[in-house]
């Protein structure tokens, strides 16, 4: 693998036309990760952490041609023998649209893991990287159905991917609430991973009935919260506690409360750093939450909604909540997070039945989408459910 010169004057320029996207080999991708291990290696050794960015290519989302890997290369130098001179990955993501009661399928582009080498930096590698990767998503993978955007969450602000075209969604908030120790309220019972199927299926029917009454005028989008979504969070975690605790972590969300009124999340529990050494900002992440009937995130209905939830379905949101609190403090995690829940479970948890802090991020994880209309970047639609699930 030849390691890039410190010299600038043997590196091309950012627009030289010699430079396009390729795919990396598997020994390129081995430097690849040896690069990123300072920046995102957590709680991991070099070795555990090659280990894991390997296992993490052949889970549900990444495998099947799920996620693929972008390098900015040379294209007159060979495989394992040109510097690479940045990099990421892209995730395929299947999702809705919706205007005028019409539902499409489309494909949404998720881009994570976006690196420049230390070495490499201020030279216009990476916004070179991104134009040329803001081309070819437009049509990849788009033999089925059409590319509506592609997104990303930028850890440095939101000046630098505006710049690109990427727009920050117009809210990025979530709800923080400290870990409880103590049994988990009676009412509710643990999701298994056995009961995951299901539930995603039943989400994504709801999903897809509500976007059918939307009143005409605005384009609506949902990145589906599928299966596949579930598990890469669920894969990330099983590898972090079977390290750190040589267990794996079973219950996989809670539910309270009868069909029809039912709410549900599914978690995941995220290490940061070891579970012993403190501040860790170990995170349980509230991946989806689902309350039966609620429809207040989609805007304005053709149909009869409810001004707020029942006071059964505030007592299942309450207790469901309270379990994610339990099960952050008994897996040693420093918070759990909610992220941009609904108009009526945000009126609720504001009215005080549980201790919480509100979050408007402005630095990290910042969602960001460049949008299509008809093939060209167009204005932005109404991003329904940006919760943690989507995150990449």
């Amino acid at each position: 693998m030849m390691e890039p010169t410190k010299s600038q004057f043997s590196l091309p320029s950012s627009d030289c036309s010699n430079l396009h996207l390729a795919h990396p080999t598997e020994e390129e991708n081995v430097y690849i990760w040896t690069n990123t291990f300072k920046s995102w290696g957590d709680y991991l050794d070099l070795p555990g952490y090659i280990r894991e960015s390997q296992y993490l290519t052949t889970v549900p989302l990444a495998t099947n041609g799920g996620m693929t890997t972008w390098i900015l290369v040379d294209k007159t130098l060979p495989p394992n023998g040109r510097p690479i001179l940045c990099s990421c990955e892209s995730f395929y993501k299947r999702s809705l649209t919706s205007n005028a009661g019409k539902v499409d399928e489309v494909v949404v582009h998720g881009i994570a893991s976006v690196f420049c080498p230390e070495t490499l930096r201020r030279r216009g590698y990476t916004g070179r990287l991104m134009r040329e990767l803001a081309k070819v998503l437009r049509a990849w993978q788009s033999d089925s159905y059409p590319v509506a955007g592609s997104v990303l969450y930028s850890d440095i602000g939101k000046i630098y991917y505006t710049k690109l075209g990427w727009m920050p969604n117009a809210t990025n908030a979530h709800i923080e609430f400290l870990p409880v120790r103590g049994p988990k309220p009676p009412l509710v019972r643990d999701i298994l991973q056995s009961e995951l199927p299901e539930l995603c299926e039943r989400d994504e029917a709801m999903i897809r009935s509500a976007l059918v009454t939307l009143t005409p005028g605005i384009r609506r989008l949902v990145i589906v919260p599928d299966l596949d979504h579930m598990l890469w969070h669920i894969a990330k975690e099983d590898f972090a506690t079977e390290y750190l605790y040589k267990k794996l972590a079973t219950v996989k969300g809670a539910i309270a409360g009868p069909p029809g009124k039912q709410v549900w999340a599914v978690w995941t529990h995220r290490y940061y750093g070891r579970h012993d050494s403190k501040p860790s900002h170990n995170t349980l992440y509230i991946l989806r939450l689902v309350v039966e009937g609620d429809r207040s995130a989609y805007g304005s209905s053709s149909e009869p909604e409810p001004k707020s939830l029942s006071n059964d379905q505030i007592s299942y949101l309450e207790v469901v909540l309270r379990a994610a609190q339990a099960e952050a403090a008994d897996w040693h995690l420093d918070r759990v997070e909610l992220w941009e829940p609904s108009p009526r479970v945000e009126e609720v948890i504001a009215s005080g039945i549980i201790s919480h802090t509100v979050v408007e991020r402005t630095d990290d994880s910042i969602a960001s989408g460049m949008w299509y209309d008809d093939g060209n970047v167009g204005m932005p639609p109404t991003w329904i459910h940006n919760e943690h699930y989507a995150w990449c």
